[in-house]
């Protein structure tokens, strides 16, 4: 069954407020947050690697060699933070920086054999930590829980297209009403004076 859609046609009541038991952005945040935070600590308290260098590290060990534009569409770096991950992880003699021999425009990073052990040394840590947070679940939840996460990051261009639809349509809507946008109710501005 699907969820009923909100619309910017009809505004969320003042007193409604998010179920934050069943709201799945919270949900995933507080796991992703919580997650990072514990595993930056250790991370940096036993190899001095960053939460941001160690999700390089796997890219890296996946792919062979990568670009900054592939860690920001793939790990959802912006390309700031990327550009910094990369220039202190070459910096520690973890990874090599070359131009891309089939577009000279592009750098391409690969780990260095220190880099690659390293990465060899972290992975163990974070393949127990993987193993003690999926120990509340049983094998088909496990795979039924990963073809659901998959299928709702493919959907996320779809998540911003709606949020864009959503934003214009309610700058339409408090346009016409003659509100100002993030006013406090929805009175027309106009009107609000009178009350």
């Amino acid at each position: 069954m699907s969820r009923k859609k909100n619309s910017a046609s009809s505004p969320v009541r003042h007193d409604s407020v998010i179920d934050l038991d069943r709201y799945v952005p919270a949900v995933l945040t507080w796991i992703a947050n919580k997650l990072s935070r514990g595993a930056s600590k250790h991370y940096r308290d036993v190899w001095g690697v960053g939460i941001e260098s160690w999700r390089c590290m796997v890219l890296m060990a996946n792919e062979k060699e990568v670009t900054a534009q592939q860690i920001c569409r793939i790990i959802g770096l912006d390309k700031a933070s990327a550009s910094r991950c990369l220039k202190t992880m070459q910096a520690q003699g973890w990874i090599d920086i070359k131009l891309d021999p089939s577009d000279g425009r592009l750098r391409v990073a690969s780990l260095t054999p220190a880099g690659r052990a390293l990465h060899d040394e972290i992975l163990g840590l974070a393949l127990e930590r993987e193993r003690a947070l999926l120990s509340v679940l049983t094998e088909d939840e496990l795979e039924t829980l990963i073809v659901l996460l998959r299928r709702m990051h493919e959907n996320l261009p779809a998540v911003e297209e709606a949020s864009k639809a959503w934003v214009e349509d309610y700058h339409a809507r408090t346009a016409e009403a003659g509100a100002t946008p993030g006013s406090s109710d929805d009175t027309p501005a106009r009107d609000r004076s009178a009350s």
